[in-house]
């Protein structure tokens, strides 16, 4: 009897421990791994960011490059204007009208048309050239039929400026030879010619138009003539 009080005590106190510790621990493990205890989360605990919202450096270096990129400025696909640029070429050939009033002897004068021809060579980068000219032009005085002829050489300068104009001066010296023949003397006479001009460039970049102003001193007859020419014409480079 006294066996069986002291069992039925044994079993009674097994009982209770077995409770209590059922009730004790009323949370499940959030791994299946056993044994393996959750993290609890404090109070104060902050967050963890969102994946979307985080950023990494290559995510920042390609945003930069992005704005930089000239493609996302309409501004920055404009291009600056360029101007036509005119190539310098090494010879010039030329061909117009000229009009020529030759001062024959006080008080007598000649108002003559005719053709104006000229070549010119500039060495590769230089401002100064060789230059040509031939001029034959015909009048009248009283009826009378009036010829002139001159051939002449000399330096020519010329100066580029914008917009496809180009100025330049020359002195040619050379002769001249005038008909009719008169008794007051010769036909033939040493001349100098003193002037310039302006060419203008235009679309087709080997032609220019010319247009030129100067005075041709000559000695005829036993007094000299200072007699003004102007040309108009072609040039074409090469």
């Amino acid at each position: 009897m006294k066996q069986t009080v002291v069992l039925c005590a044994v079993l009674l106190v097994f009982a209770a421990g077995a409770n209590a510790q059922a009730n004790s621990d009323t949370t499940l493990p959030l791994s299946p791994m056993a044994g393996a205890a959750a993290p609890a989360l404090s109070a104060d605990a902050t967050p963890p960011v969102a994946a979307e919202t985080a950023t990494s450096p290559a995510v920042d270096t390609f945003a930069t490059a992005l704005s930089n990129d000239p493609g996302s400025d309409s501004s920055a696909q404009e291009q600056p204007t360029v101007h036509g640029v005119f190539k310098n070429y090494n010879w010039q050939a030329t061909a117009g009208y000229t009009f020529f009033r030759f001062y024959i002897v006080p008080h007598v004068t000649s108002n003559m048309n005719g053709l104006n021809l000229g070549l010119v060579y500039y060495p590769k980068g230089f401002w100064v050239g060789a230059d040509g000219e031939f001029i034959g032009a015909w009048g009248s005085i009283d009826g009378v039929g009036t010829r002139y002829v001159q051939a002449m050489g000399g330096p020519r300068f010329r100066w580029s400026i914008p917009r496809g104009l180009e100025i330049w001066g020359h002195g040619l010296v050379g002769g001249t030879h005038f008909l009719p023949q008169t008794a007051l003397g010769n036909q033939g006479a040493f001349a100098y010619e003193v002037g310039g001009g302006v060419d203008l460039n235009i679309h087709q970049r080997r032609f220019a138009y010319r247009v030129s102003a100067n005075m041709v001193g000559t000695r005829y007859f036993g007094t000299y003539q200072y007699s003004p020419n102007i040309s108009a014409g072609i040039v074409f480079k090469f």
